[in-house]
């Protein structure tokens, strides 16, 4: 199959004040669909516009949404959240270019790393943002990341910061309520690497947090070098343009002012009210064809460039966290959600494009294009041929051996990436989930199961706990699972306390494990006796 010159005509869309182009020649939304879906589509904008005034866009936590006056301050709805914005991107800025010019230093001269502590959207922000726009040429920090409560994970990356360049290696610790214990942990982890190093941890960190929080209290208690706020306004996956994310790329020393920019021109071009000019209408509705309203298909998502790599895993915290709901907002169940996954081009032709176009059909594909493969003089790798023309040349012959099974794809063509263009794809990519929400009629800014989540694994911690406590109390005993379970008063939770039991049979020396079988209803378990 090959598309129709005219059809691809009209299903191009181009967007001429950004130079951006949208093309759905192979997700095509005819009349008959587009007839449908105007009233949700209207419903969507007058929520997207009461949303910006200020009115509660999250009702579950009573909150506003406010990510879009992170770039525009003059849409807050009061003067002191303006200021506050305008104060604080003043701020990041004169603090960054401090520690840049070594004007703030560590304890053995100026700041040549930073080391950020974050979880979810607090740390792929700033990750997405640092693979994006690295650049040799730009001077700032280096960065390096703990974003989970993984402590190999965390010991390699003080590996490759290496214990002698901690004195340099300033500290960002990132968490809104100051209680995340992922990002708790991998703030003690960091204390005590410091102090095993003989320095002082205070002199090397500093907070995002929110005022008054756990965390704000402890950094001021321990005379932190200093804090930034964050605001209940701004959810973590939309928070790549507060604090969150503004901090470290200005400590990278890139243009933070052209990140929020782009952001901005882009939610100038979605507010549009004609559906057809309007890029985030135009993305929310091909999804929602797509999945049928209901999320029918997952969506694959392949940007065809190796700094946009976490681009694919942002998008699946920022559409599957905000879409992802058992909910509506009138109380109905009806599980909603759009599965996101991918990589990037051309690597995964080499993965799961073949299933893509030869299996299950249960799926759409976003193409992200950048027109410009590379700075400087091209490299010919045949004869009038680069590798960038290659890349080109699989981004369409993929698209076009999709289309020819009928498997329906999206393509988004930036002319480049810079902190111009990634603020406004990441902001685009913001309003077509405010959008889609509303059209579906979910609430796109709370997260009751990963809230859930912290919750059941708060018992399993208190479970680890209590065995501890017990087997110690009994040292030199061996107990049968069923036996433990009695005795710390989790009948019923047998597995639960299994698995606490091989957590604990692995991780503590003196934690024993005995039993000719494995078999879970035969092991023994015990402390030895000292």
């Amino acid at each position: 199959m090959k598309t129709n010159w005219k059809e691809f005509v009209k299903s191009y869309h181009n967007f001429a004040e950004v130079n951006v182009n949208l093309d759905l020649s192979h997700l095509i939304l005819d009349n008959e669909f587009l007839q449908k879906i105007t009233p949700l589509w209207e419903r969507s904008y007058s929520h997207m516009i009461a949303l910006e005034k200020g009115e509660v866009g999250n009702p579950d936590e009573n909150r506003m949404v406010g990510h879009y006056w992170l770039r525009n301050p003059e849409l807050a709805p009061d003067s002191e959240i303006k200021t506050e914005i305008v104060s604080t991107i003043k701020d990041i800025n004169d603090f960054s270019s401090k520690v840049i010019s070594g004007e703030i230093q560590g304890s053995s001269g100026a700041f040549k790393n930073f080391l950020l502590v974050g979880i979810g959207g607090s740390a792929l922000g700033p990750q997405l943002v640092d693979k994006a726009l690295w650049n040799a040429e730009i001077k700032g920090l280096n960065p390096f990341f703990f974003d989970n409560t993984d402590p190999d994970g965390m010991q390699a990356t003080l590996d490759r910061i290496g214990r002698e360049n901690l004195p340099q290696t300033l500290v960002v610790v990132i968490s809104k309520s100051g209680g995340t214990k992922e990002t708790r942990n991998g703030m003690l982890v960091a204390q005590k690497a410091y102090e095993d190093a003989g320095l002082l941890f205070s002199d090397h960190a500093v907070a995002v947090t929110s005022e008054g929080s756990q965390l704000f209290n402890y950094a001021s208690e321990n005379k932190w070098i200093t804090t930034f706020p964050m605001w209940d306004w701004v959810g973590g996956r939309t928070s790549v343009m507060s604090t969150v994310g503004l901090l470290p790329a200005a400590l990278q020393g890139f243009d933070i002012q052209d990140f929020l920019k782009g952001a901005k021109e882009c939610d100038n071009l979605t507010r549009i009210e004609d559906f057809s000019s309007n890029p985030a209408a135009l993305l929310a509705a091909a999804w929602y064809k797509a999945g049928n309203g209901i999320g029918e298909k997952a969506m694959v998502v392949l940007p065809y460039k190796d700094r946009l790599e976490l681009f694919s895993k942002y998008l699946q915290q920022l559409v599957m966290e905000s879409l992802g709901k058992e909910h509506d907002l009138d109380g109905n169940v009806v599980e909603q959600g759009i599965t996101v996954y991918g990589n990037k081009g051309s690597t995964d032709q080499h993965a799961y494009v073949q299933q893509l176009r030869d299996g299950v059909h249960n799926f759409f594909v976003t193409f992200i294009e950048i027109l410009k493969s590379e700075d400087g003089e091209p490299v010919f790798v045949e004869e009038n041929i680069t590798s960038g023309d290659y890349l080109a040349g699989f981004l369409q012959g993929t698209r076009s051996a999709l289309f020819e099974k009928d498997r329906e794809s999206i393509t988004l063509t930036l002319p480049c990436l810079n902190a111009y263009y990634l603020g406004f794809l990441i902001a685009l990519y913001e309003r077509v989930v405010g959008i889609y929400a509303i059209m579906v009629n979910v609430n796109a800014y709370h997260q009751p199961g990963v809230e859930a989540g912290k919750k059941a694994a708060g018992i399993v911690i208190e479970c680890i706990e209590n065995v501890d406590k017990a087997l110690k109390e009994k040292k030199g005993e061996l107990f049968h699972v069923e036996q433990l379970a009695e005795l710390i008063g989790r009948q019923g939770d047998e597995e639960m306390v299994y698995r606490v039991c091989l957590h604990l049979s692995a991780n503590r020396d003196s934690f024993v494990k005995q039993g000719d079988s494995l078999a879970p209803d035969k092991i023994q378990f015990g402390f030895q006796s000292v």
